[in-house]
C-alpha cells in the first residue's frame, strides 16, 4: 500500500513525533512530509487550476509535487493538532491546493451539488488530530470536517483517529494499529453531528467600535469584502465606528498585524468575512485566528465575534462546518460568540460587486445584513431572521449546476483550454 504522510504539525510539538514512529512501525514504506519545511504557497482562489492549466495549481511549487504524491497513493495521512475543531494552517495550506486533483463541473452526492471526480482513483484517508485535554465540542467538529473532506475529495473510506493528552506508548500503538485496520477493512469512521453553534447570553450594551476582517486573497474585490462592508455601512449608519483590515495583506508584514491585534483588542465587535475552503476556512484565515488566540493568551478581554461565510456551491449548508469552527474559535479565545451568516453562490452572485451596485438579486442579501446589522449595533446576537434569508437559496441547484457547466467552459476559453477541462497531468 503505497502511503504518504502529510505532517501538519507546527515546531517542537511534543506528540507528532511518537505518532509518526508508530505510524512507520506499521508502515515502514511510507514517506512522511512536513508541510512547514515545504514551500507551499497560499491558494490564491484564482481558480486558474481549472480554467488556465486544468488540473495544475497556477502556482509552480512544492504544492504541485504533493498533489501529484497524493493521487499516486492508496492511503493518505492527515497529522495535525486540532486547532479551534479543524487542522492546523500549516496542514490546511496543503488541503487547500488539494481543488487541483478535482473537477470544476458539479456533481450530485446524496442530494448535495458538490464537484465531480477529475481521475479515476483517489486515496483513502487518515486523519489523525491531538488535544492536550478533552473536548468534546472540538472533537465533534473535527470528525465532521474530515467527513466533509472525504466526500469532496473522493476517499472511498475515511478513518479519523484522535490522540487526547499524553499516551501510553503501548497505547498509542494500538490506536495507530485500529486505524490502519480500519482502513484496511474499508471501515469508514461514524459521523457525529455538527455541535450546535450556542450564542453567548449576555447582557447587550450597544457597540462602540466594530473591526471588519476580510479573509479572501481578492481582498477589496472579493464576495468577503461585499458582504462585509454592506454590513459595516448599516453598522456606521447606526452611529459605530468601523474599521476593516485586510487578513491577507496583514499576515506577513509585523507592523500590520500588530495594529490587526490592536484593532481586535480595542473594538467591542469583531467580524470575519471569508470564503469557503475546501469545507473549512482558508489557510491564511486560520494562521491568523491562530496568532490572535496567542495574542489572547496574553491579554484576555470581552468582545464579541461574529462570521460571514460564502461559498460557490448553490447550498449555504456546505459552509456549516466553517462557522462552528468560528464558534469553536470565540469560545476558546474569550469571545462572545454573536452568531454566523452564511451564503451559498456566492461567486455567482457577487463576484465581488458591492451589493448597492447589484440587481435585485441583492435585495434579500441587503435585508439580512440589515437585519444583522440592527441587532449587532444593539449589543445581540445576529437573529435567525437574518441567517434564514441570506442562506435562502437564490438559484435553484439544477440551474446552477447548468450555468456552471457553461460558465466553466467560457472562462477556459480565453486561455485555449475549454477541451482541456478535465485533463488528468498526475495521472
Amino acid at each position: 500500500m503505497k502511503t504518504l504522510i502529510l505532517d501538519g504539525s507546527h515546531a517542537n510539538d511534543p506528540h507528532v513525533d511518537k505518532i509518526i514512529h508508530f505510524l512507520l512501525k506499521h508502515l515502514p514504506d511510507a514517506e512522511v512530509m512536513t508541510m512547514r519545511d515545504q514551500k507551499i504557497g497560499n491558494c490564491a482562489g484564482d481558480f486558474f487550476c481549472w480554467v488556465r492549466s486544468p488540473g495544475m495549481c497556477n502556482t509552480d511549487d512544492d504544492n504541485r509535487v504533493i498533489a501529484a504524491k497524493i493521487m499516486h497513493s492508496d492511503l493518505v495521512i492527515y497529522l495535525t493538532p486540532i486547532t479551534f475543531g479543524g487542522y492546523s494552517s500549516a496542514l490546511k495550506r496543503m488541503v487547500d491546493h488539494q481543488i487541483q486533483n478535482i473537477s470544476p463541473f458539479f456533481a450530485n452526492i446524496h442530494g448535495e451539488v458538490h464537484h465531480q471526480k477529475r481521475y479515476k482513483h483517489y486515496p483513502n484517508l487518515l486523519t489523525i488530530g491531538w488535544m492536550d485535554k478533552p473536548d468534546a465540542q472540538a472533537e465533534a467538529i473535527f470528525r465532521h470536517l474530515v467527513h466533509r473532506n472525504a466526500i469532496n475529495m473522493y476517499a472511498k473510506t475515511s478513518v479519523c483517529g484522535l490522540v487526547i493528552g499524553p499516551q501510553l506508548q503501548a497505547d498509542l500503538d494500538s490506536q495507530t494499529e485500529s486505524w490502519l485496520q480500519a482502513i484496511a477493512g474499508g471501515s469508514s469512521s461514524p459521523v457525529p453531528a455538527l455541535p450546535a453553534m450556542e450564542v453567548s447570553k449576555s447582557d447587550a450594551t450597544p457597540v462602540r467600535r466594530a473591526a471588519l476582517m476580510v479573509g479572501s486573497p481578492r481582498t477589496k474585490k472579493s464576495t468577503s469584502a461585499s458582504l462585509g462592508g454592506y454590513l459595516f455601512e448599516q453598522l456606521k449608519a447606526r452611529g459605530v465606528e468601523t474599521q476593516t483590515i485586510q487578513i491577507y495583506t496583514s499576515l506577513y508584514s509585523q507592523k500590520r498585524m500588530s495594529a490587526m491585534l490592536e484593532a481586535i483588542e480595542s473594538s467591542d465587535l469583531v467580524v470575519l468575512a471569508f470564503p469557503l475552503y475546501v469545507d473549512s476556512l482558508p489557510a491564511p484565515v486560520i494562521a491568523a485566528l491562530e496568532r490572535i488566540a496567542a495574542h489572547r493568551h496574553e491579554n484576555p478581554g470581552s468582545t464579541r465575534f461574529a462570521a460571514i461565510a460564502n461559498c460557490g456551491f448553490p447550498g449555504a449548508n456546505h459552509n456549516d462546518t466553517a462557522l462552528t469552527i468560528c464558534s469553536q474559535f470565540a469560545r476558546q479565545n474569550g469571545f462572545e460568540w454573536m452568531g454566523g451568516l452564511s451564503l451559498g453562490a456566492g461567486e455567482g452572485i457577487v463576484h465581488g460587486v458591492p451589493l448597492n451596485e447589484l440587481d435585485g438579486r441583492a435585495i434579500p442579501l441587503k435585508g439580512a445584513l440589515d437585519l444583522a446589522a440592527e441587532a449587532l449595533a444593539a449589543g445581540n446576537p445576529i437573529p435567525q431572521t437574518a441567517k434564514d434569508l441570506l442562506a435562502k437559496p437564490i438559484i435553484p441547484a439544477w440551474m446552477y449546476t447548468l450555468t456552471g457547466r457553461f460558465g466553466w467552459r467560457q472562462a477556459a476559453k480565453q486561455y485555449g483550454m475549454e477541451k482541456d477541462l478535465k485533463r488528468q497531468p498526475y495521472r
